[in-house]
């Protein structure tokens, strides 16, 4: 039986789910055992996070609520870290947010 996971995190980060933290965000999502998909909503539609033209193409702006959920081996592990990521600013914080 395959494991599922899923959370909910607010996007806090300046310039939202955009290049950085979008490559951050699939960098990780891609280091685990599992299928893991994002939506900018609770029914979808839902997109494949270690995809980064998928992530990007959300244009997922500051106070987006960002719903993750995942399958397979490392679900649990793979939903924990990414939305602790994101609650994290994607390690990039207000002081590191650059204007465009």
């Amino acid at each position: 039986m395959s494991a599922f996971a899923e959370a909910t995190v607010l996007i806090t980060h300046e310039v939202g789910l955009h290049a950085r933290p979008s490559v951050k965000f699939t960098k990780l999502a891609k280091s685990f055992a599992a299928e893991v998909e994002i939506a900018l909503a609770a029914n979808g539609p839902w997109f494949d996070a270690k995809s980064i033209v998928k992530v990007m193409a959300t244009r997922a702006p500051k106070g987006t609520m960002l719903h993750i959920r995942a399958s397979g081996e490392a679900a649990t592990e793979a939903v924990g870290a990414l939305a602790e990521l994101v609650r994290r600013d994607f390690d990039e914080g207000a002081g590191h947010a650059r204007t465009a």
